[in-house]
């Protein structure tokens, strides 16, 4: 018997659309992934991208402050075990997603531990494969699999993420680790610019690392940014390794020249930002939705979450490539959900 409604992926927007959906009775199925290493090393995590974060201080209802005792109250004693041990600054992500996925499962939601490996929405109910052997059909699918962070593939961004080593700006950069310091941003598109740009009301400079003595980003972005006092370009340069220790987390960087390879700098800084773009987790769909030039679904309905594929909706960061927040997530989660009961409901499967 076909689902009526399957959710891929477990992050900000899945667990967003599994709390709706099963709260409209539609017993949704949710596949959150393999817990894996190979999972975990990709950045695409069961839970989403905010398994491998700390703290979270811009969720709205989650100010700063000990949760420890709402915590042992909320979360089940069978899923403790995810929770790292409670810093008592507010709420980390981890946090955040276990207390999501509590939600959803006390509603209803069932929990599939396996990746989607290919889809069939050639016709309805559409068919999709898991990494376990198992085939299931569902009347409507919500494809909320996120996007992870580019990396350099550096040994040493590994060691340091998330003690200094960051993708987001925006979700990091007002920590209290990266104020008044030097940091690094590495890039040279009009994410880095936006980036450095932002980081500059935090940090006591910002250097860009670029391997050419020129920007790519757009001409406006870039002349922002080399007219920012804070911000100061390393031309004709690549991270060779991310500096620092178990102590202190990130303390510098040392780059090497493009132009001279037996030259190498290093620069002192207290954080490390890859600005160097995301790769949307849409492989498995096997090209069957439309998806814009960098890979991200494509919403052809303006506000709502429809793809191209009838019954097939996206939601959260495979479907957005300029926000990437967990609140933007999680609200697309939402939208998709209503708009998943309203197709169904349409096509008279209740």
């Amino acid at each position: 018997m076909a689902e009526r409604v399957v959710i891929i992926g477990s992050g900000p927007a899945g667990w967003a659309a599994a709390i709706y959906t099963a709260r409209a009775n539609l017993e949704p199925l949710l596949i959150e992934g393999q817990q894996s290493q190979e999972n975990f090393d990709l950045g695409r995590p069961p839970l989403g991208q905010l398994m491998i974060t700390t703290e979270v201080e811009n969720f709205p209802g989650f100010p700063a402050g000990n949760m420890e005792a709402y915590l042992q109250s909320a979360i089940d004693d069978s899923r403790k075990y995810m929770l790292p041990p409670h810093s008592g600054h507010g709420v980390s992500g981890p946090e955040l997603m276990v207390l999501m996925q509590q939600q959803g499962v006390n509603f209803g939601t069932r929990v599939l531990s396996e990746d989607v490996v290919s889809v069939d929405l050639s016709s309805r109910p559409f068919k999709l494969t898991t990494s376990g052997g198992q085939t299931i059909e569902a009347h409507s699918v919500i494809v909320a699999t996120g996007a992870r962070a580019n990396y350099l593939g550096l040994d040493s961004e590994k060691q340091f993420k998330n003690r200094g080593v960051s993708a987001c700006a925006v979700c990091d950069g007002a920590m209290p680790r990266f104020r008044d310091r030097p940091l690094v941003v590495v890039g040279g598109g009009d994410s880095a610019m936006e980036e450095a740009n932002f980081l500059t009301k935090f940090a006591s400079k910002v250097y860009i690392v670029h391997r050419r003595d020129e920007f790519r980003a757009s001409k406006i972005m870039a002349q922002r940014a080399l007219e920012n006092p804070k911000i100061e370009p390393a031309w004709n340069s690549v991270v060779e390794e991310v500096l620092g220790n178990d102590a202190d987390g990130v303390t510098g960087v040392r780059l090497r020249s493009t132009v001279n390879e037996n030259e190498t700098t290093e620069l002192e800084a207290a954080g490390y930002f890859a600005a160097i773009g995301h790769t949307p987790n849409t492989e498995f769909l096997g090209g069957q939705v439309e998806t814009n030039s960098k890979g991200y679904i494509i919403w052809p309905v303006s506000h709502r979450t429809n793809t191209s594929v009838e019954g097939v909706f996206a939601a959260g960061d495979v479907a957005d490539d300029h926000y990437r927040q967990a609140i933007t997530a999680a609200g697309s989660g939402c939208m998709a959900a209503l708009d998943a009961e309203r197709w169904l409901a349409a096509q008279g499967i209740e």
